[in-house]
């Protein structure tokens, strides 16, 4: 628009000028901006487009995507969009009613201006009127304008208008799909449920049916059971139990025999041995049963003192092809330990370069009960011994207070109340073994060395416990893949 002088602005009379009605309200923003071009032609403004997509592109988009989830949309889900949809509508209604009372505004405006600007234009002459007359035809043009996008907001209200009633169809539909399928849903449930308590009550009743028939077959056996009993007893009941009373009294007897029969052959291999070594100067006196003990007596007043020899035990093969020197078994006391049962203990004793070889009349019997307490204690996870210290790394040891041995699985330990000496996994370089030295109660004692430079020597209670606890030893070593064994000897 053509820029007004100021000179000749201030000789236009203000008050012939009409105002704009103060009723007229728009929207800021509202309508385009417009400028003159060639030939007197309105050109627009390009402005930014804040409104996002068109209507058309928004109804294309959101029927291609609805066409595209239609398969994997649950009809549930379908519904919720129609709803979605049907406010979107809704919102885009309100938004062409906005637009066409915007519109209205316009066009008052703009007939105001024309009307000002014809009140103008009969006041002025010369090149100002010119510039009055150019403005009318502006606001002429601009009224078209308005028209035209005015024809475009009917068209786009009526699209809207039957996008809403479409989607408000179909979001009635998707509804009563939703209805159907609950209502499918709801009986094929009642089924189900229908057929699990007859499943139920079908699983109570054979319940009740198997309860009653084993309380049956119990009676049963009952019946015969106490029938057989007086059968027994109606057929001679007094002889039957004569014999089993004899049969008892033979198994006594037979057992009895047996041990007397062990006990006859070994004084008979014990005179022939003591007659084939009349002329011996030695001879090995003790019991040769696991847990006693065993000592090399002088038969004749002209025998060296043992004191002045030296002495060494062997553990002999059964086949007595080979000698299995006894590692620090050099005294002439020997406790046999539990590889020594089943085997002839031999000892050798010289003196002045004069060896005499003296051995047991018969191999190593096992102690008595022995196998069965073993066997009771294999059945605990761990075994605790009380024993007392008699010895820490070959030193005396002055506390005689008792000490717990625990033998496990895995390790052993020991300790006195809270105070842990030793606890020691098996490995390799751990031995275990009877007592070789002559030591006090040496049928009692046991040599255990937990580790490289720490060794003890262990005094039980009973010789039963103290060869238990070498066997289990032994046994829960051998199943961590250790032998354990004393030193020098071959396993």
């Amino acid at each position: 628009m053509t820029k007004i002088s100021p000179e000749f602005e201030d000789q236009i009379p203000t008050e012939g000028v009409l105002s704009v009605s103060a009723d007229v309200s728009f929207i800021s923003n509202g309508f385009p901006k417009y400028k003159l071009g060639p030939n007197n032609q309105i050109l627009e403004e390009p402005k930014e487009n804040n409104d996002g997509p068109t209507l058309k592109e928004v109804v294309e988009r959101e029927t291609t995507h609805l066409s595209e989830q239609h398969k994997r949309l649950s009809v549930r889900d379908l519904a919720s969009k129609f709803d979605k949809n049907l406010a979107s509508a809704a919102k885009l209604s309100e938004e062409a009613k906005l637009r066409e009372v915007a519109s209205l505004e316009g066009h008052v405006l703009l007939k105001k201006l024309r009307d000002a600007l014809e009140h103008l234009r009969g006041r002025l002459a010369g090149r100002n009127k010119e510039d009055v007359e150019k403005a009318i035809s502006m606001v002429e043009a601009l009224a078209v304008k308005l028209t035209q996008k005015e024809g475009e907001l009917i068209q786009e209200k009526f699209e809207v208008k039957k996008l809403a009633s479409f989607l408000k169809q179909a979001s009635e539909d998707a509804k009563k799909l939703v209805n159907q399928e609950k209502s499918f849903a709801c009986a094929e449930i009642e089924s189900a449920r229908a057929v699990v308590q007859r499943i139920g009550e079908a699983l109570d009743e054979q319940d009740t049916t198997s309860e009653a028939s084993k309380k049956q077959d119990v009676e049963e056996l009952v019946e015969v059971v106490q029938e057989a009993r007086r059968i027994k007893l109606m057929h001679q009941p007094s002889k039957v139990m004569d014999m089993e009373h004899e049969l008892r009294a033979l198994r006594t007897q037979i057992r009895e025999k047996c041990i007397f029969s062990v006990k006859l052959q070994k004084e008979l291999a014990m005179s022939k041995w003591a007659e084939e070594n009349k002329s011996c100067l030695y001879l090995i006196d003790g019991s040769e049963t696991l847990g006693a003990y065993l000592r090399i007596q002088p038969r004749s007043e002209n025998a060296p003192q043992l004191s002045k020899c030296a002495i060494q035990w062997y553990r002999v093969s059964s086949d007595g092809s080979r000698n299995e020197a006894i590692s620090g078994a050099n005294k002439s006391i020997y406790a046999p330990e539990p590889f020594d049962v089943g085997r002839i203990l031999q000892a050798d004793i010289i003196s002045n370069d004069q060896r005499v070889t003296v051995t047991t009349a018969c191999p190593i019997d096992p102690a008595a009960g022995l196998g069965s307490y073993v066997d009771t204690l294999l059945r605990k996870s761990n075994t605790e011994f009380n024993v007392v210290i008699s010895k820490v790394n070959g030193q005396d040891h002055p506390s005689h207070s008792v000490h717990a041995f625990h033998v496990g699985k895995m390790r052993m330990k020991l300790s006195r109340g809270w105070i842990t000496k030793s606890r020691e996994i098996y490995s390799s370089s751990m031995q275990l073994c009877g007592v070789r030295g002559d030591i006090t109660n040496a049928a009692k004692a046991m040599f255990w060395q937990a580790r490289k430079g720490l060794s003890f020597v262990l005094t039980f209670e009973t010789e039963r416990e103290r060869n238990a606890a070498i066997i289990l030893a032994r046994k829960y070593a051998l199943d961590c893949n250790v032998m354990l064994a004393g030193p020098d000897d071959r396993v």
